[in-house]
């Protein structure tokens, strides 16, 4: 004959939800049950073991490989040992859970009961030992019914607690079972959730910071709802086992399981965020630490420079961290050790023409290696920003990139330490803009950005440190070898063939071609060897290619068949710029500050420009004027013969100087060097200042 269920019905608000008044006056009476004498239960293992039980507890076995607590956790002595202090108490709280959930005891007084079982032990002590009393019973009961099929002992227990009968209508069951397994999966990680505030390091979190406090003010909660969810659950066991499957009847019982998940949940979600809170803050005290090592590193003196390479690229032994870009092969540090290293520094957008540019000066330097000017190695330090996900597309940029190096990069850029990108930034002011930190065999910082240095001298810079600067500046002055020696040999040819040499630039195709034919014409009529070459304008795109193509078809003057090399050209002098800069001179007391300042000033005009130079002399002025002058040669043609062609030039040129001008310098901010107050070059007046955003597509 059928059993027919006798439970009686609970309340649905004795059953789940308190209100606000009762939801304080429970957290009070929870609270009173706290009083932890100090023992301290690692509940990590025993976490594993419960995770165990709930794996295999089910009517099928999962053999699908799953991830799983090593078996020896299971077999540890840690384990045994801590077992041997909870085991009566995991199964105190398993024979209270089984006797008073017996025909629908009052839920809520029952874990009260449990609470103060537990009453000596730390909140996430508490719950990990509940969900183990629970996991005992809870895996009993599959255990017998996996085992009764084939072992006579189990099938006599199990016939004994109705199991056969029971799990004949598993299929009518499968919604109680999943609203158990949804709540003991919602359970187990808001467990892990409470165990993992508690293992935060108390040295980078104290117990008093916000983060930490609101969580913790929030845990007595869950930890009631999670052991009021583990006697629901023990409910429903110990009932399906006494009274067999018409217990299914109560369907209220499977609503109550999914309210309870729904609970943990919410609160789950709630406490994850102020997890991630207090990570953040842990993260960022773990992150300034790292930070302030790196700046006691560096200003701690060392017999070589692995610290200082090994806190910068990657600290650990367990990979090769480089990728040499001549052989391909990932290799260690060791091949930097006692080098001078040149850290080129960029993001993944790094501008394909300061690579190119940079390639040739390497390969040159490094053709003869015993030269001092090749002693040094290069390292690509790519800063990627962790803001934006690193993904199979900045992977292949990243990758595109380091395949056109041959020197050594950072082969996964992923394992740079965010402090190192902090110090970058804010030590050596890094800022979007490719710079070069120059290491020496010591470690220490020989220069904190020789970019300038290495565009205006390339290897002949070596070894790349601010004495080596300002020696080359006192060895330099303003002349043509300075200005554009390095970006087109044939100027060396024409200095020897004491040719004149016109450099010129501007976009306006028509204004180039007026200004070469006239510039020809002149140059037949004062019979002087003339040759012209177009520099174009700073960050050339397709106009300047097209600018490039018509003046190679049409005969007009020499180029600079490359953009790259037409972006070296302005590159440099804004290099020169920075460099003076950064060596404290002024426009004000320095002659070729100000001669670079009216290069610049002429690429930021809306105009067409000419320099023509032989020996010392030089004349420049921008397009119209320069055009005016020659076009009027026939008016100066006489001051030829007595001054010659370019001191005449200047004198005509000044006769034509008018006070009204207007002068822009157009200098990238991301360099970190410009200066408050600049005079211009023309008049000595303080130039005003503006900021301009430019986008400029072709």
């Amino acid at each position: 004959m059928a059993l027919v269920s006798k439970i009686p019905q609970r309340r649905h608000a004795e059953r789940l939800m308190f209100s606000s008044s009762d939801d304080n006056a429970m957290l009070k009476q929870i609270q009173a049950t706290h009083a932890p004498d100090g023992r301290e239960v690692d509940v990590g293992d025993l976490l594993h073991v419960i995770e165990e039980i709930f794996q295999h507890a089910k009517p099928v076995i999962d053999t699908s490989g799953a991830a799983r607590p090593p078996l020896d956790v299971l077999d540890s002595r840690d384990l045994r040992e801590m077992l041997e202090l909870l085991s009566y108490t995991i199964h105190k709280i398993s024979c209270e859970m089984a006797c008073k959930c017996m025909g629908g005891g009052d839920a809520h007084a029952t874990t009260v009961n449990i609470f103060h079982i537990l009453t000596n032990y730390t909140w996430d002590a508490k719950v990990v030992i509940a969900l183990a009393a629970f996991s005992v019973n809870y895996g009993e009961f599959w255990m017998l019914a996996q085992l009764h099929p084939t072992n006579s002992l189990a099938k006599a227990v199990a016939i004994l607690k109705q199991l056969p009968e029971t799990l004949e209508h598993v299929d009518a069951l499968k919604p109680k079972f999943d609203a158990l397994t949804s709540l003991i999966t919602a359970m187990v990680t808001l467990t892990k959730c409470i165990v993992e505030f508690k293992q935060l390091p108390p040295q980078y979190i104290s117990p008093d910071a916000p983060e930490l406090l609101t969580a913790t003010t929030h845990i007595p909660t869950a930890a009631y709802w999670i052991i009021r969810s583990v006697v629901a659950c023990a409910s429903q066991i110990t009932n399906l086992i006494g009274m067999g499957h018409e217990y299914i009847a109560s369907t209220a019982e499977a609503w109550e399981l999914s309210s309870l998940a729904h609970k943990i949940n919410s609160i789950y979600t709630h406490l994850t965020k102020q997890l991630d809170l207090c990570y953040q803050l842990i993260n960022e005290k773990k992150h300034l630490e790292a930070f302030e090592k790196i700046v006691h590193l560096f200003a701690t003196p060392h017999i070589d420079n692995m610290k200082i390479l090994q806190a910068l690229i990657y600290a650990k032994d367990d990979q090769f961290p480089l990728w040499d870009g001549s052989t391909k092969k990932k290799v260690s540090l060791d091949v930097l050790r006692r080098k001078n290293v040149l850290l080129l520094i960029s993001d993944i957008d790094l501008p394909h023409e300061e690579l190119y540019v940079l390639e040739q000066m390497y390969q040159e330097a490094k053709q003869v290696p015993s030269r001092m000017e090749s002693q040094y190695e290069i390292v690509w330090i790519p800063v990627i920003g962790r803001s934006t996900p690193w993904n199979e597309e900045k992977l292949k940029q990243f990758e595109t990139l380091q395949g056109m190096m041959t020197w050594y990069s950072v082969f996964d850029p992923t394992m740079i330490d965010p402090a190192v990108i902090k110090y970058i930034k804010e030590v050596w002011k890094f800022n979007k803009k490719a710079m070069l930190v120059v290491l020496d065999p010591q470690g220490r910082v020989a220069n904190p950005n020789a970019i300038h240095m290495m565009w205006i001298w390339g290897s002949v810079a070596y070894p790349f440190t601010s004495e080596r600067e300002e020696a080359l500046w006192k060895a330099e002055k303003w002349r043509i070898e300075l200005l554009a020696g390095p970006i087109e040999p044939l100027i060396f040819t024409w200095i020897t063939e004491e040719k004149y040499i016109c450099l010129y630039g501007g976009e306006d195709i028509e204004w180039i071609r007026s200004f070469t034919k006239t510039a020809r014409a002149v140059a037949k009529a004062a019979q002087i060897p003339l040759e012209m070459l177009y520099v174009g304008k700073s960050n050339p795109r397709e106009k300047i290619r097209k600018n490039n193509a018509t003046i190679l078809n049409e005969n007009l003057s020499h180029i600079l068949p490359d953009l790259a090399l037409i972006w070296f050209f302005w590159v440099r002098l804004e290099s020169m710029w920075h460099s003076k800069v950064q060596q404290g001179k002024s426009i004000d007391s320095d002659p070729i500050m100000q001669e670079i300042m009216k290069m610049l000033s002429f690429d930021g005009s809306d105009q067409g420009w000419a320099v023509i130079c032989r020996g010392a002399h030089m004349a420049k002025a921008k397009g119209d004027m320069i055009r005016t002058t020659l076009t009027d040669y026939d008016s100066w043609k006489n001051s030829v013969a007595q001054k010659g062609f370019l001191p005449a030039l200047n004198g005509r040129l000044q006769d034509l100087q008018t006070p009204h001008h207007c002068n822009r310098l157009i200098l990238p901010s991301t360099t970190g060097t410009i200066p408050e107050r600049v005079v211009c070059a023309e008049c000595g007046r303080v130039m005003e200042k503006f900021v301009m955003y430019q986008c400029c597509m072709d």
